[in-house]
């Protein structure tokens, strides 16, 4: 039976929290081997050392390079200089300053600093790994950076000679379609994660939500501002920066201009004698592929409660006990997975898909044979699985939290003791 991937230090294993609630879960796009170095992403003194000792990888429609079904592709930075140049030329304030809305740049988001051995596919790649003094001490390893290569307006040819001369000469490396298969490991998902969902966030928001106006991104990627003047509107060349309208978004510190992450509950259900488990199935899954229930958390609403009240809605099930199992992040586009376990009342265990139709069916199934089918899980919901058998349950595979909570119960998480 597929297990779930976890923290496996000494530290982790010997600590008073494992000892007492047992091995923490890394799941699937989580656990990166990359350290975010949050605090640099507006240093312009590191960020214009380290691109050109950098590592890139390269996105295109949210796709990476990837070596291999099971790891991305990197390249170094003279593959892509003539694209991005070095942004990082002049301190931000000027380059806000500067801001000129016709110009197109492309998208370049730093990830980090891979701190580890520098080589493989986990985010670097070989050569001389980089160094940088900073107030809190020295910094070492191999940045790493994601770039949009898509290729849009006056990019477009320049970013398809990067794409081209990105996978030629090179067997097997190509831009992939990692959802549908998700066999990439368990590291290299994790910066993809992160990847995809800072370029897809940039995408989203090219516009300022408070005004209308065009916005910039800055912090390396990680922050989307409004500009205060915009030398696309000026009437003549010697003229000064043209002063837009005042935005609030320019006072004070505003979620807008940072990246979102939407959370979501995802919950097994298990029935008040502890042998079934709650399943169901949208009405655009295959037939016989079916799930964990899950759902959006609503504006103060804790994780507990928007368990009770997902399941309830989807299901009819009223759900008494709920406890936190792990966390996933996924990337589609920037979700926040909190997985629970919870436990229908004993009179609350009927079910009734009239208040919301999300689901096509849900159904309570036997601990045996969902474990059965957890042996035999593969593919996700958008992909058909060849040699399946008729009416043969179908389950997420064990790259999706809802593969470790089905997990969790037919081993017996809910019957541990602290």
């Amino acid at each position: 039976m597929t297990q779930p991937y976890t923290a496996t230090t000494e530290s982790h294993k010997a600590s008073m929290l494992s000892r007492k609630f047992g091995q923490e879960i890394v799941n699937y796009f989580s656990g990166s081997p990359l350290n975010r170095v949050s605090f640099l992403r507006s240093n312009t003194a590191f960020l214009r050392a380290a691109l050109p000792r950098s590592k890139f990888l390269l996105l295109r429609d949210l796709e990476p390079l990837a070596a291999s079904k099971t790891t991305l592709a990197w390249v170094g930075y003279e593959a892509v200089r003539t694209l991005v140049g070095n942004p990082f030329d002049t301190e931000e304030e000027e380059f806000v300053r500067g801001y000129d809305s016709r110009v197109e740049v492309p998208t370049l988001v730093f990830l980090g600093i891979n701190e580890g051995v520098v080589g493989g596919g986990q985010g670097g790649g070989d050569g001389e790994r980089f160094e940088f003094e900073g107030e809190g001490g020295k910094y070492v390893g191999r940045p790493c950076f994601a770039l949009d290569v898509t290729g849009k307006g006056s990019l477009r040819e320049e970013c398809i000679k990067v794409q081209e001369e990105a996978v030629k000469g090179t067997e097997g490396r190509e831009f992939r379609r990692v959802r549908l298969d998700l066999g990439l490991t368990p590291p290299d998902a994790a910066i993809l994660a992160q990847a995809r969902s800072l370029l897809d966030w940039n995408n989203r928001n090219q516009f300022c939500s408070a005004c209308g106006a065009s916005t910039v991104s800055i912090n390396a990627g990680t922050k989307r501002i409004c500009p205060p003047s915009d030398k696309a509107l000026q009437k003549n060349l010697e003229d000064p920066p043209f002063e837009r309208p005042p935005c609030i978004s320019r006072k004070g510190i505003h979620n807008i201009t940072f990246p979102r992450t939407d959370p979501t509950v995802i919950m097994a259900i298990i029935n008040s004698t502890g042998d079934k488990v709650l399943l169901g199935r949208q009405r655009r899954w295959p037939k016989d592929f079916y799930s964990t229930l899950a759902g959006f958390c609503e504006p103060a609403e804790s994780v507990e409660d928007a368990v009770r009240r997902e399941t309830w809605e989807e299901s009819g099930v009223r759900v008494g006990r709920v406890v936190i199992h792990s966390t996933q992040p996924w990337p589609y586009p920037a979700n926040l997975m909190m997985g629970a376990i919870g436990e229908a009342l004993p009179d609350g265990e009927g079910i009734v898909l009239k208040h919301d139709p999300e689901l096509e069916d849900a159904q309570w199934v036997e601990f045996g044979q969902v474990r059965s089918a957890l042996d035999g899980s593969t593919g996700t919901p958008d992909v058909e699985v060849e040699g399946a058998a008729e009416g043969q349950l179908r389950l997420p595979p064990s790259t999706a939290i809802a593969h470790q909570l089905l997990l969790a119960v037919v081993n017996g998480f809910h019957l541990a003791k602290p």
